[in-house]
């Protein structure tokens, strides 16, 4: 069973996305929370596998509610699932930096909100082409990395190819295809280069390796 609380100043909108996944079997919905500051406090109290975190609410808001759950060593478990509209795509990086696993559109399609509920509730990362392509043009506008080196020693050669596929935007299955490997290989290559760099998931590995230079934004 899924466990999930959702973070939203609407009540329409909870009350949508809580009859959506309570009508599933292997979902439940633990919690609901009308700002930031309640939604840290239910995660912190239930637990929950994922919070549904709205961005813009009233107090503290879902950007700063998502970096205390990430920084936060008791919800080491806790995977956030930003909520987010065409208009608010200026908040995808500083809410990857924050800590979260994924975003959904509030139009997606109901199928989409279960498929990216259960994508990061198995600890991985949802990064749709169009939060990558956000998140691209956030390093390409920005200022060049502080240190380019930073942190790459503690990698081998392997893992810096493994990390670079990444935020490339490829999958397990598709870096094995491209470099004639197991998917479980690479999986491992991968698994090893977010411990080692003390990444949450795959979305906190782009993130790094935008900043740290391994990756250079390809400019048009």
């Amino acid at each position: 069973m899924t466990r999930v609380v959702i973070a939203d100043d609407q009540a329409l909108m909870r009350a949508g996305f809580r009859a959506l996944l309570d009508a599933e079997d292997d979902l439940e919905v633990v919690g609901e929370a009308t700002d930031g500051a309640s939604a840290v406090e239910l995660a912190r109290r239930l637990r929950p596998d994922v919070v549904l975190m709205d961005v813009q609410m009233p107090g503290l808001d879902g950007i700063e509610a998502t970096r205390r759950v990430a920084a936060d060593p008791d919800l080491a478990t806790v995977r956030v699932l930003i909520l987010t509209n065409y208009g608010l795509d200026s908040y995808v990086f500083a809410a990857l930096r924050a800590g979260a696993s994924g975003f959904l559109l509030k139009d997606a399609d109901p199928a989409d909100l279960l498929r990216a509920v259960a994508v990061v509730a198995r600890g991985d990362a949802l990064l749709a082409p169009v939060v990558t392509r956000t998140l691209i043009s956030e390093f390409v506008a920005g200022p060049p990395p502080a240190d380019p080196a930073a942190g790459r020693d503690v990698l081998t050669a392997r893992e810096q190819e493994m990390v670079e596929l990444v935020a490339r935007g490829l999958s397990n299955d598709e870096i094995a295809e491209r470099l004639v490997i197991s998917p479980l290989t690479a999986k491992t290559h991968v698994n090893r280069a977010m411990m080692k760099l003390h990444c949450r998931d795959r979305a906190q590995l782009v993130v790094w390796a935008y900043e740290s230079g391994l990756v250079t934004p390809r400019r048009r």
